[in-house]
């Protein structure tokens, strides 16, 4: 990343927006289908898994376009 340290702080946020969203996204979907079928916790932990596995696809195909469109255009 050389001399452009604010492309890394924009990854490093895009990265963690992914992760910490989706987890938190499948949580509280989890939640509110369990508080709507009164099954708890299954669904809430089906929602985290879900929301974890979203969350790093998100942020694969974030870092695959950050650095595909990187510094090559320097």
């Amino acid at each position: 990343m050389g001399n452009k340290p604010h492309r890394a702080i924009v990854l490093a946020s895009a990265v963690s927006a992914n992760l910490a969203g989706g987890t938190i996204l499948g949580i509280f979907l989890g939640g509110w289908i369990d508080n709507l079928l009164s099954t708890r916790p299954i669904f809430t932990i089906i929602g985290l898994l879900i929301g974890l596995a979203a969350g790093i696809y998100g942020m694969l195909t974030t870092v695959k376009k950050f650095t595909e469109t990187g510094d090559n255009k320097e």
